[in-house]
């Protein structure tokens, strides 16, 4: 078995589908696979085009991505663009608890996961109920570093 800093193995990430009620296809591998590579929430068009070279059509990455979400394996967010964007659930990682922020660059669009601890959200007088369930999405705007 991997040491928990190492990426889950191949058998690993079935072991991981099956557990939650799926079939442990390949094209369900393949997204897990890539997604697990990506350090910040991607599109379904970005992902479209890299698994495009393996042989992979949109449609069947879009099923695959909605199912892995509905089963809590991957997560959705939408960053105020209209765009979805998935994000592997990492269990016993740095955003392993419901959602987490995400700083989003005005002028180039770049979607960067933040810490956790960045936000704190404390309970108070007036404040609606839904701020003290999980589920919230926060999210940060400004200019990137690389745009500043």
């Amino acid at each position: 078995m991997a040491r928990s800093t190492d990426p889950p193995n191949i058998d690993e990430l079935r072991s991981l589908v099956r557990t939650k009620g799926l079939r442990a296809t390949a094209p369900r591998l393949a997204v897990l696979r890539r997604l697990l590579a990506q350090k910040t929430p991607v599109s379904h068009g970005d992902l479209c085009a890299e698994l495009a070279p393996e042989g992979w059509d949109r449609a069947t990455i879009y099923r695959n991505l909605i199912d892995l979400t509905e089963v809590g394996l991957v997560r959705r967010t939408d960053v105020g663009d209209h765009v979805w964007r998935f994000e592997l659930v990492r269990e016993g990682g740095e955003h392993d608890s419901g959602t987490h922020p995400h700083f989003v660059c005005n002028s180039c669009g770049e979607v960067a996961c933040l810490p956790d601890e960045i936000v704190e959200v404390k309970p108070a007088r007036g404040i609606p109920r839904a701020l003290r369930k999980k589920g919230l999405e926060i999210q940060f705007r400004g200019t990137c570093d690389r745009c500043a």
